[in-house]
């Protein structure tokens, strides 16, 4: 026997396997892509429903008639909402964002910043800091990310390193 002729037959249960676990790949993806259905209706609760059934308006019950609650407010919880608003009066800041336009080391390009913000968009307040080492103009003060959209899209056309950062804002 030649060596052409063994290998001939050694491959032919290979293709075999090949070809079989093709036809399983396919009709297995075949199966994932058809739309999941099941029918839950033989689950579902039944209510009987009385054979006689009929609306009558209630006429006893006035309009704008005050009712007084039947719920009421006990100690613990009175006591619970005494203390967060007295944590709410003595907090000073809260969690806010800021529209930060210039950062870097030199005093001169952040008071030229400023001004060109003045200059283009006088409807907005900027601030020009100086944090150790560097200088800082922010615009605004937000308390959510949704409400400083709006300008920071307006700033971007102008400076374009134009950034929202989280800031702590000062409500008193």
């Amino acid at each position: 026997m030649s060596y052409l002729s063994i290998k001939q037959k050694n491959s032919i249960p290979r293709m075999g396997l090949a070809l079989a676990l093709l036809f399983i790949s396919v009709f297995s993806y075949s199966q994932r892509n058809k739309p999941y259905r099941e029918d839950l209706s033989g689950l579902r609760p039944r209510i009987d429903q009385p054979l006689s059934y009929s609306v009558e308006k209630d006429t006893s019950v006035k309009k704008n008639a005050y009712s007084s609650p039947t719920k009421t407010v006990n100690a613990k919880v009175d006591a619970v909402l005494d203390s967060i608003d007295v944590f709410n009066l003595t907090r000073k800041f809260i969690d806010g964002y800021t529209i930060q336009v210039y950062s870097g080391q030199k005093r001169e390009d952040a008071m030229n910043t400023k001004k060109k913000i003045q200059d283009e968009l006088p409807d907005l307040v900027s601030n020009l800091q100086y944090q150790q080492p560097k200088f800082r103009v922010t615009v605004g003060k937000y308390f959510s990310k949704l409400e400083a959209q709006k300008d920071l899209l307006a700033l971007k056309g102008k400076f374009a390193t134009a950034i929202l950062v989280p800031e702590k804002i000062m409500i008193r």
